[in-house]
């Protein structure tokens, strides 16, 4: 299984970032190879339209889980659409995080949070 969470850095010790469309990275651990992978946020410098474009960075990646803190409606929609299940999750260690998810602590986001226009 490939985990996506939106972080503020590329270690286990940086934060997660609640916002989806706007985090500086992602890092997918997969939990079959115990490898991480941080990729940049393409979404973050974008004009508008940030959650659209870090939602189909992450379905390119073949992800199957998303924890953050919140998603967009457009971001909501792909995710959604894709089969990925999305988490959500305050601004804690990454680290941390991933336990949470393995003990079942995270609530699943059933619901788009509002949307944002280009924060």
């Amino acid at each position: 299984m490939k985990i996506a969470i939106s972080s503020v850095g590329s270690s286990m010790d940086s934060m997660l970032d609640v916002r989806f469309g706007r985090c500086k990275y992602f890092q997918i651990h997969d939990t079959d190879s115990g490898k991480v992978k941080v990729i940049e946020n393409k979404g973050q410098l974008s004009g508008g339209g940030a959650g659209i474009a870090a939602a189909q960075q992450l379905i390119n990646e073949r992800i199957d889980i998303i924890i953050t803190g919140s998603l967009g409606p457009n971001a909501f929609e792909l995710i959604n659409k894709a089969g990925i299940k999305a988490y959500k999750c305050e601004a804690m260690p990454i680290n941390i995080v991933l336990e949470k998810f393995k003990n079942s602590k995270l609530e699943e986001i059933k619901v788009a949070g509002k949307a944002h226009h280009g924060m």
